[in-house]
C-alpha cells in the first residue's frame, strides 16, 4: 500500500493506493492550515488500512513543489519523518508532474501551472512520448502575459488559473490563439495520480534509459527536497 500527500499549495490531498487502484482519496482546500490539518488527516486515511486484511504500508509518496514555502515545508518534512520511521521508500514527484499525470493525450504542448504569488506562475511545457507527458524543460517563474507570448502552437493548459487568467486566456482565445484550458475538474491536483506516478517510478525497469534517474533502486526520505522556483515570495 502507497500513501501519496500533497500539502504543496492551498489545496490538500491525500490517497492510498493497493498497486491496483486508489481505495482512498481526499482533496481540500485549506486557509493556510496545513500544520493543523494534516497529521490527524492521515491518521483518517489509515484507518483504511487496518479495515483491510493482508494490508500493509510499504511506500510513500510527496509533492515536492513548486510551491508555496510553507506548504511545501510542511509536507516534506512530514512525509521525511514518516517514512524514515517506518523504513519505508519515500518518492518524491513535482506539482507539475503531478497535474501533466492527469491529462490525456493531446495534439500540441501541455502546459502546467501552480501559482507563485504576485500574479505568477511557475510553469512547464509536456510533449506526449512513449505513452505518456514528459517534461520539456525546467519549470520557470513566469507571469501570464509572458507566458503566451511563448506559446506558438496548440496548446492545452491545466493547473491553478485564477479568475484573472481566465479572463487573460479567454481574450487569447479570442483572439484566435490555438489555446484550450482542461476542465475544472481535470486541473485539480489529487493525490491519486501522485500514487500512480510514484509507484510508475518505484516499479520503472532498470534498462529503461529515460527512468533510470528518476528510478534509483531505493527511494530513501533522507534524499527527498523541495523545489523551488525563485520568485519575490520564496527565499
Amino acid at each position: 500500500m502507497l500513501l501519496a500527500i500533497d500539502t504543496a499549495t492551498r489545496n490538500i490531498s491525500l490517497a492510498l493506493h493497493d498497486g491496483g487502484e486508489v481505495i482512498f482519496e481526499q482533496t481540500w482546500r485549506s486557509q493556510n492550515q496545513h500544520s493543523v490539518e494534516l497529521a490527524p488527516a492521515v491518521q483518517s486515511a489509515l484507518y483504511q488500512i487496518e479495515a483491510m486484511e493482508n494490508a500493509a504500508l510499504t511506500a510513500m509518496a510527496v509533492s515536492i513543489g513548486p510551491g508555496t514555502y510553507t506548504g511545501l515545508r510542511v509536507g516534506v518534512a512530514f512525509a521525511k519523518g514518516f517514512a524514515s520511521a517506518r523504513q519505508i521508500p519515500l518518492v518524491g514527484v513535482t506539482t507539475l508532474d503531478i497535474l501533466a499525470a492527469a491529462q490525456s493525450q493531446f495534439d500540441g504542448l501541455l502546459i502546467a501551472v501552480v501559482q507563485a504569488g504576485r500574479g505568477r506562475v511557475a510553469a512547464a511545457a509536456y510533449q506526449w512520448r512513449n505513452g505518456r507527458w514528459r517534461i520539456q524543460a525546467e519549470p520557470v517563474s513566469t507571469d501570464w502575459e509572458m507566458l503566451l507570448m511563448h506559446i506558438d502552437g496548440p496548446a492545452l493548459i491545466t493547473g491553478e488559473i485564477d479568475a484573472d487568467a481566465r479572463e487573460r486566456l479567454a481574450y487569447a482565445i479570442g483572439m484566435g490563439m490555438p489555446v484550450t484550458i482542461a476542465s475544472g475538474a481535470s486541473r485539480l491536483r489529487r493525490a491519486g495520480f501522485l500514487a500512480e506516478e510514484a509507484l510508475r517510478r518505484l516499479h520503472a525497469a532498470p534498462e529503461d534509459a529515460e527512468e533510470v534517474e528518476s528510478s534509483p533502486a531505493s527511494y530513501e526520505a533522507a534524499q527527498v527536497v523541495p523545489v523551488y522556483v525563485k520568485t519575490k515570495d520564496s527565499p
